[in-house]
């Protein structure tokens, strides 16, 4: 091209004076040639070989252990793909101390673990196009998603009771803020939908947050002598089995229980209890990987759904005999 090697080198480098023409004249030759990639935006910032994980600021105030198997899945595919993993805690409406972590080119990659309705911190991030992958669903395309269908997971749970015959069930489901627990209430609705069971005999909990109120709950259940308890997730079901057992009821005589996701604390209750399964480290392992790969610059997938199984264990009964 009668160019010098250092003008090659500059203008491939985009170091250092060169002419803008020459420049590109050089560059489009070297990409002809195969000899030379043009690194995006995203590539060109300096490289930190670290992702940021936002736990959020109830995992451990409360016994979820979804959060800590899902970020053990996120660490070990992170150290055999030579990146480490900081930790932070986070709020979905504070985004001081992930922008700090920005300004400070600490981190080239965020997850987070949990989103809402909302989210001021999910929508910071998607809307400044850094990358992010979220334990969850989203309306941002450019978000790598890692999710469960809990929608249908819930809907199956209950089909297979109202199948057996069950048809006076009492929901009890957490912070409908959350997409995790909307989807799973409303697969619920969709079930008792489906198969015609009037949602005017069922009686629904929802956003239930104050466990001051398990005694009346309970007692107002027994008292109109719902069948079946469908709790929204794990920890809401250990406090109901364990306030149900401590009062003396027995389980599946006297009331059927069942949860919206498992935990081991549920196949420890005798009973054991019926839940929804799903392997939170391999959450973690596609959550971590597909990130990774994308901030290599490897073919990564933005949409991605985990597995699940339905445990049916004796708390349920009837359905437990088949």
């Amino acid at each position: 091209m009668g160019v010098s090697k250092s003008t090659v080198s500059r203008a491939l480098s985009e170091k250092g004076r060169i002419g803008k023409a020459t420049r590109m004249k050089i560059q489009a030759y070297a990409l002809e040639q195969g000899v030379w990639k043009k690194e995006s935006e995203e590539s060109k910032k300096s490289k930190t070989q670290n992702i940021a994980v936002v736990i959020p600021t109830d995992a451990y105030t409360t016994s979820v252990p979804f959060f800590q198997e899902c970020l053990l899945g996120i660490s070990e595919v992170a150290a055999m793909l030579d990146y480490n993993v900081l930790v932070t805690i986070g709020t979905p409406n504070d985004i001081s101390g992930i922008q700090v972590l920005l300004n400070k080119n600490i981190v080239d990659g965020i997850i987070l673990l949990r989103n809402m309705e909302e989210d001021r911190l999910l929508r910071y991030l998607a809307e400044i196009r850094f990358p992010i992958a979220l334990a969850g669903t989203c309306v941002y395309d450019d978000v790598i998603q890692v999710d469960i269908d809990n929608r249908e997971a819930s809907e199956r749970l209950v089909s297979l009771l109202i199948g057996q015959g069950y048809r006076q069930f009492a929901f009890i489901v957490g912070d409908t803020s959350y997409h995790v627990n909307k989807c799973r209430a409303q697969g619920c609705y969709d079930a008792l939908d489906r198969h015609g069971v009037s949602r005017e005999n069922q009686m629904f909990y929802m956003n239930y947050v104050n466990m001051e109120l398990i005694d009346s709950i309970i007692s107002d259940i027994l008292s109109k002598k719902m069948e079946c308890i469908i709790c929204g997730d794990d920890v809401i079901c250990t406090r109901i089995m364990s306030k149900l057992q401590a009062e003396g009821y027995r389980i599946p005589r006297d009331i059927f229980i069942a949860s919206l996701y498992n935990s081991t604390s549920l196949e420890c209750f005798s009973p054991a209890v019926t839940a929804i399964n799903v392997s939170e480290r391999q959450v973690g392992n596609t959550i971590g990987r597909q990130l990774i790969n994308r901030l290599r610059g490897d073919v990564y997938k933005s949409d991605n759904k985990v597995g699940y199984e339905i445990l049916i264990r004796k708390s349920t009964g009837k359905l437990y005999t088949l």
